[in-house]
């Protein structure tokens, strides 16, 4: 599902468009010269809620288990300006499921606003930890993911 409106122009997405949500706290470290959040720590935020909520779930072992995801791309869209001192509340969902890639939907959200002040993706491939070539994804993590779509 695409964010863009008619005119071809990223939209903002609604809260309702997420699955679930997850808190992350900004930091005074995040904020850059201009006094808000800076741009590179969004991505950070787009791996904490999908990692975080796969750990949580059980559908990831980044320590131990044998498949591992990889980041094949990322994009995001910008609508309006975080900062420190704020919560941001991430919402998730999984747009695609393939054999072996998810195609991760993720929202950035002012504590207690409806409209995402940012929205964007990651692509995950899932490979063998050892070999790094593309496996099947695993029953328990295919079932986690099945609950975002």
């Amino acid at each position: 599902m695409s964010n863009d409106s008619p005119a071809g122009r990223p939209q903002a997405r609604p809260r309702s468009h997420y699955r679930v949500f997850r808190d992350i706290g900004t930091r005074w470290m995040d904020n850059d010269v201009y006094g808000h959040v800076n741009n590179v720590v969004y991505y950070s935020w787009f791996d904490t809620a999908v990692n975080a909520h796969l750990i949580e779930k059980g559908a990831l072992d980044i320590h131990q288990g044998a498949v591992i995801g990889f980041v094949v791309e990322t994009q995001c869209n910008y609508f309006a300006p975080l900062a420190f001192p704020q919560t941001v509340q991430a919402g998730l969902r999984v747009a695609q499921l393939g054999s072996s890639s998810v195609r991760y939907e993720v929202g950035l959200f002012a504590e207690g606003h409806e409209t995402a002040a940012a929205c964007g993706h990651f692509v995950h491939v899932y490979v063998d930890r050892v070999t790094q070539r593309p496996v099947p994804l695993p029953e328990t993590l295919k079932n986690s993911l099945e609950k975002l779509l």
